[in-house]
């Protein structure tokens, strides 16, 4: 319908701002200046405790400087009372003392048709309740009480009964003149495929009606008293006046409770509202029959920015959790999002109310999980991460999910805490080092505890080795020197040398600190992250050492085929060398399973030559070598010391030594 010119503005003109808002908030006396017209209230439109919710009645405007909501009276109305233009405008001409202009007959015909099949929604409220009050709603009566419902609580929620029969309801409406056809289509009753009269909706149900943000009853929802009934719960029809994907149970007292501080719970259906809110939790709706749609999200993030998501402690919950976190996704938007709280197992939030009562509700919701959490906890729960590429379709359906969120900003600190969340899982232990038993066992299913201290001699002080041969924690503490500054100078190899770099044991602290830093980093600007992270000084003393200065990866840190060969070929030496005392201390764990005495010794060779091969090509002190099993070549300390294990494998199965 189009308004005549210089309809919307006399009726701005006629009324004022401060008194349409004035009935939704409560005004800051002491910042408020009634005689200009400017007043300071709490924000209706998000939750806060200062004033920061401007109105200019002169004007005719408001602004919060919290969540930047802006507009006037009809857009105020709009928004609050969740219409649209025109019947805010009808609301305001009212309040102002205007006629609307007249509609086109088609317009004023369906107007008309509407407020008819509201009056007749009343007139079923009036017949419901009388008859819970009757004779044949003892067992209504009794069932309510049992959950805790009686005569104030009845009355508010204006409970009623539809009693057995097939037209109690369309007998009751058509002696007050109603006829067939509004019956029908207001959704009371249904036509017969077999010619007869139609026949009520709800028989042998506890009635209770849904009321839109008006205050018009537009639907029913009815409980089954039959236990065999074969819908427990039934709701009306969708009709002219109700659309169950818009509308939500409770939703004009929820919006003044949310209003007035309360946090906003979405539960799952309208008895959990009335418990939660019977409970003091009076900012609670519920969908209607479907799952939360888009059009019910966008509504309730009308009302609060953050509301929360109660859902039954079971795998059911889950499902319907998983749902809405994926409908909310490509939806979130800076302050907008939802927190989700599960019941405990086998529990929603009336049974706890009734277990727990009010406070043990109040701690669920205080312990309300942000989406980001929940992501994860979908993604990793019941699973198994013991091998590259099982982590590998972890990061592909976390990267899959955050793709859907269309506001940048927010998919770029989702990637971050998913990559806090995924540290926190994989990286290393915090600071340990190799001999102090901080070897992860992530990678090996059935493992049996940490790691044995393996004591490694430090190099003699007139040692003519290289720093890179002499096998010791200097070796290991120079490898991971020039893997840490390879990576801090290419960042752009992170994600390649991921698992790698969660798997790195540091030797010394100030290692362990850099790695962790790498793994949390996700800028471009790694080194200043890290920076920021651990303060400078490591990163000065790590790329003061002269052999990581010379490290041609890091001089020149342009070319990615030179760095990823680098880190490859240390961490395939550091690994290999490190892995000996690995599969010395795994073959000790299966003595006590029985393995057979060459299955160990072959693995035990195998393990001596890869850690021989590793460190072959930079052995500068020409040391004496024997040869080992296998052809391996080996110093003559380490086959002593292979020597003495094998003696010792022996002992241990009664043979005698060697």
């Amino acid at each position: 319908m189009s308004l005549p010119p210089g309809f919307l503005d006399e009726l701005r003109s006629r009324l004022s701002i401060a008194r349409v808002v004035g009935r939704k908030v409560m005004w800051d006396n002491r910042k408020s200046n009634q005689a200009k017209g400017d007043m300071w209230a709490p924000c209706p439109f998000h939750q806060e405790k200062t004033a920061s919710f401007h109105v200019d009645d002169q004007k005719g405007y408001y602004y919060c400087f919290g969540c930047h909501a802006k507009g006037d009276a009809i857009s105020f109305v709009r928004e609050t009372e969740n219409v649209g233009f025109m019947e805010a405008v009808e609301i305001l001409a009212g309040e102002a003392g205007m006629s609307l202009p007249e509609r086109d007959p088609a317009a004023q015909e369906k107007a008309d048709r509407r407020t008819r099949l509201a009056e007749v929604m009343d007139l079923a409220v009036q017949f419901f309740r009388l008859q819970l009050n009757t004779q044949a709603g003892t067992a209504a009566r009794d069932y309510l009480a049992g959950r805790g419902l009686t005569g104030p609580a009845l009355e508010r929620w204006e409970i009623g009964l539809a009693p057995p029969g097939w037209s109690n309801l369309r007998d009751h409406l058509a002696g007050k003149g109603v006829d067939n056809e509004l019956i029908v289509a207001a959704g009371l009753a249904r036509t017969s495929d077999r010619g007869r009269d139609p026949y009520d909706v709800f028989r042998n149900r506890i009635i209770f009606p849904i009321r839109d943000a008006r205050g018009r009853c537009i639907a029913f929802g009815g409980r089954a008293l039959d236990p065999s009934d074969n819908a427990k719960y039934l709701n009306s029809p969708e009709t002219e006046l109700f659309d169950k994907s818009r509308s939500l149970f409770n939703l004009r007292r929820a919006r003044e409770a949310a209003g007035k501080g309360q946090t906003l719970i979405v539960a799952e259906g309208y008895m959990d509202v009335i418990a939660l809110s019977e409970a003091g939790f009076e900012a609670s709706v519920a969908p209607l029959g479907t799952a939360v749609t888009e059009e019910q999200l966008a509504m309730i993030w009308r009302i609060a920015p953050e509301p929360v998501i109660t859902l039954d402690g079971d795998t059911a919950g889950k499902r319907a959790a998983g749902r809405v976190m994926d409908l909310a996704l490509p939806l979130l938007q800076a302050g907008q999002s939802l927190r989700f709280a599960m019941m405990p197992e086998g529990m929603d939030p009336d049974d706890l109310l009734r277990a727990q009562g009010p406070g043990g509700l109040r701690k669920q919701l205080d312990a309300a999980l942000p989406m980001v959490q929940l992501l994860w906890q979908r993604e990793i729960e019941g699973k198994s991460f013991d091998s590259p590429e099982r982590r590998a379709a972890l990061d592909k359906a976390l990267r899959d999910r955050i793709q859907q969120i269309r506001d940048p900003s927010i998919r770029s600190h989702y990637g971050a805490a998913i990559k806090e969340l995924r540290w926190q899982l994989f990286g290393p232990a915090q600071g340990k080092g190799p001999g102090q038993g901080a070897r992860r066992r992530a990678w090996r299913p059935g493992g049996r505890g940490a790691l044995p201290e393996w004591k490694i001699a430090p190099p003699m002080p007139d040692s003519k080795a290289s720093l890179l041969a002499t096998g010791g924690p200097v070796e290991d503490q120079l490898r991971e020197a020039v893997i840490l500054a390879t990576l801090i100078r290419n960042p752009g190899l992170l994600p390649d040398f991921l698992h790698e770099l969660e798997r790195l044991v540091c030797v010394t602290p100030d290692h362990a600190r850099l790695r962790d830093a790498l793994l949390r980093a996700d800028g471009p600007d790694v080194a200043q992250e890290v920076t920021d992270m651990i303060g400078a000084e490591p990163l000065e003393k790590l790329f003061a050492q002269a052999h990581v200065a010379i490290t041609p990866a890091v001089r020149k840190p342009d070319n990615g085929e030179v760095a990823t060969m680098c880190l490859a070929e240390e961490l395939a030496k550091l690994n290999a060398r490190r892995g000996h005392p690995q599969e010395v201390e795994d073959a000790m764990e299966d003595l006590a399973t029985d393995v057979a005495d060459e299955r160990l010794t072959a693995r035990l060779a195998q393990s001596s030559a890869a850690m021989n091969r590793a460190g072959k090509q930079d052995d500068d002190d020409r040391a004496e070598y024997d040869t080992g099993p296998n052809g391996a070549r080996m110093k003559r300390d380490e086959r002593s010391a292979f020597d003495e294990l094998l003696s010792k494998i022996d002992f241990a199965k009664g043979r005698g030594p060697r």
